[in-house]
């Protein structure tokens, strides 16, 4: 054993390396040779052990800190303005309460500290955004008795998804644009809207008990603003109890990068939970959303996850692949529902994935797998999906391997790609059996996520 996982390290030095020589010499690069025992992924020092699947055994890391009723809040007027660009170190005053005016621009070099307790309101006419550029730093470390909250300006039972804008990391990791390059969408202007590079451990700083309340504001149709956008931000980034809550458009989204991430937390979101693309492959842990029945994208479908590789080359290298363990979503249930709520996992355009033990409940549609490159990768075991618990409410839709775009399926029908989710210990269960699972998982206002005693998620998990 000791051989062969010297070896596997080995290879993942040999393609890293391979990485940062192509993206000198390529605008284009192939594809890079990826370890097939996608296992050993999983058992990475990053990733707690757990016996439970989803994201929460008997105790609710969400307890304190988050917030289930973000519309009822009184937090204090704002008393001074963040606006225009950051270009010298500064550190924010708790005692304050700022209003975010505009695109707001962390410069290159430059370091923005916000201390634990601070509240920061986004101002919606101006599309009020922290945009953190390549090179600069945001150290926002809350803690569990003093979160780090951005909201809404509005009063309390005036707020709305897309109030302002949100907060946009960008750093100097890896992706797959052209030329290693990508523009963040948002409608922020270049150079501060340019993200990437060849630095996979590259540092823009700390988000620690941190909430975000509101933002998704939409700067022209389909160039919106998430909650959390992460461009190329590198693994040494630290990411750890983040909260999204009513975001008018995806909570987070991932364009490229290597950054890895625990305790990220969602609710009534518009669009996506959880977006993945342009060569993503960080790990994370410890992830939980739940939706409102009435709150979907008018525009287009609303997932829980959304994995793209490219739009333009399903194959080109880096390829998207998250490694994903401990993830709960509760979908928006049955009854009253927006139509526009579909699939629990939707994996398109090349993007591979590793996803195990893990709880998708309350949705439409169950997994889609829709094109044949990322169908391959399951047959070649660079990607793995296992030991995942599915429930959804469509008959013979629980499972889809279709809606392809070119060539033939490595899974020639839907029947198939449901083997082999079987086959690696994935569970596809019904409406009853998904409500032995979980304590309180469609409640708007006080979900609960932990285990319900006896729970079939309460053992199983393997790494």
């Amino acid at each position: 054993m000791k051989n062969k996982l010297n070896l596997s390290l080995l290879a993942i030095l040999v393609a890293g390396a391979t990485a940062i020589s192509g993206c000198k010499k390529s605008s284009n690069p192939a594809e890079l040779p990826t370890v097939p025992d996608s296992n050993e992924s999983l058992a990475d020092a990053f990733f707690d052990k757990v016996s439970y699947k989803g994201a929460f055994g008997t105790t609710d890391w969400t307890a304190t800190w988050a917030n289930y009723t973000p519309n009822a809040t009184v937090y204090g007027a704002t008393t001074d303005v963040l606006t225009g660009t950051i270009s010298t170190n500064t550190t924010l005053d708790a005692n304050k309460v700022y209003l975010l005016s505009g695109f707001v621009y962390v410069k290159e070099g430059v370091t923005l500290t916000i201390p634990a307790g601070t509240v920061i309101r986004g101002d919606k006419v101006s599309k009020g955004t922290l945009v953190v550029t390549r090179g600069a730093k945001l150290i926002a470390q809350g803690t569990i008795d003093k979160p780090i909250v951005f909201t809404s300006n509005f009063a309390p039972g005036l707020r709305n998804p897309g109030d302002w804008g949100g907060v946009i990391l960008l750093g100097k990791s890896t992706n797959n644009y052209p030329a290693g390059l990508g523009v963040i969408e948002g409608g922020i202007s270049t150079p501060e809207a340019n993200h990437g590079g060849t630095d996979p451990l590259d540092n823009s700083g700390t988000l620690k008990f941190v909430r975000i309340e509101f933002p998704g504001i939409a700067f022209v149709k389909d160039n919106e603003i998430n909650g959390l956008t992460l461009g190329s931000v590198g693994s040494g980034t630290t990411i750890d109890y983040v909260q999204v809550s009513y975001s008018g458009d995806d909570s987070f989204e991932w364009f490229g990068g290597t950054v890895n991430a625990k305790h990220l937390l969602s609710i009534a979101n518009v669009d996506d939970v959880f977006d993945f693309d342009s060569g993503f492959s960080g790990k994370l842990q410890y992830l939980a959303a739940t939706r409102d029945p009435k709150l979907a994208d008018q525009a287009g479908q609303s997932n829980g996850i959304e994995s793209d590789n490219s739009a333009n080359d399903f194959t080109v290298g880096p390829r998207t692949r998250p490694v994903i363990s401990n993830m709960t979503i509760v979908g928006p249930g049955n009854e009253n529902v927006d139509g526009k709520f579909e699939y629990a996992n939707l994996w398109r355009k090349g993007s591979k994935m590793i996803l195990a033990n893990s709880i998708f409940i309350g949705w439409k549609y169950g997994i889609d797998l829709r094109n044949v490159e990322s169908s391959n990768a399951l047959k070649d075991g660079t990607s793995l999906i296992k030991n995942n618990i599915y429930q959804s409410y469509t008959p013979d839709r629980e499972v889809v391997a279709g809606g392809l775009t070119t060539g033939a399926a490595s899974f020639a029908s839907a029947a198939e790609f449901r083997t082999y989710l079987t086959s690696k210990g994935n569970s596809i269960i019904d409406a009853t059996a998904a409500g032995a699972l979980l304590a309180n998982p469609f409640s708007l206002t006080a979900p609960s996520l932990v285990l319900k005693a006896g729970s079939a998620a309460a053992t199983g998990a393997t790494f």
